[in-house]
């Protein structure tokens, strides 16, 4: 799967609600109860990320959940991309970009979301075939002034502000015309996974689903 066709799938996959819920699980437990209250919430597209030793299991486990649309987080490896598309990973999420996760993301026909944080690697993974784009660290580097200045020259440039975007200023992103969605963790806050309030994550979800109406 070439860039272009790679990008062409995330834009589909990202139009799909305002908010990408980036999901870190630590207990196995939680994986299709969450999966399934961000779901009846109105945000079907879930990342888990690569950070605990359950994540691989809970791709698979929220895979099976009807509607989910599951992709890993945090990839850094061509292995990792390998070990996700294994547990049933739709997609794939980077914080950057590098040859070995292009390579292995067209062998394995996995849809990347590469990571840009500035106008020169946004600029090369626009050369490389790539016009959906993770904006990350988002609020660091630079937020939603910083993000709508990079419309200008690279209008053809699609992304999804990630890191430090919450409930607060996820509008302030989402009403800029080169962003199709965010990515943020306020959604599956860990307290309400422990406590097992599903009821209060699909709330959240549903508040997030809502956000550009």
């Amino acid at each position: 799967m070439t860039p272009d066709r790679q990008s062409a799938r995330m834009r589909d996959i990202c139009a799909r609600a305002p908010v990408i819920p980036v999901i870190v699980i630590d207990d196995i437990a939680h994986a299709q109860p969450l999966a399934r209250a961000l779901v009846a919430g109105g945000l079907p597209v879930l990342e888990v990320t690569l950070r605990t030793p359950v994540a691989l299991d809970a791709i698979r486990a929220m895979s099976t959940v009807p509607g989910a649309v599951v992709g890993a987080g945090t990839v850094l490896s061509a292995d990792d991309i390998h070990r996700a598309r294994n547990a049933g990973a739709t997609f794939a999420v980077a914080p950057g970009m590098s040859d070995s996760l292009i390579g292995t993301c067209e062998k394995c026909a996995l849809p990347m979301l590469p990571g840009a944080a500035t106008a020169s690697e946004a600029m090369q993974a626009l050369e490389m075939g790539f016009d959906m784009l993770k904006f990350f660290p988002a609020g660091p580097a630079g937020g939603p002034s910083y993000l709508k200045a990079l419309g200008g020259p690279l209008p053809g440039i699609g992304f999804c502000p990630t890191g430090g975007v919450s409930v607060e200023n996820a509008r302030d992103y989402l009403a800029l015309p080169n962003v199709l969605c965010v990515g943020g963790s306020w959604v599956a806050p860990e307290a309400m996974m422990r406590a097992g309030d599903w009821a209060g994550i699909e709330t959240l979800a549903r508040e997030a689903a809502s956000l550009t109406s």
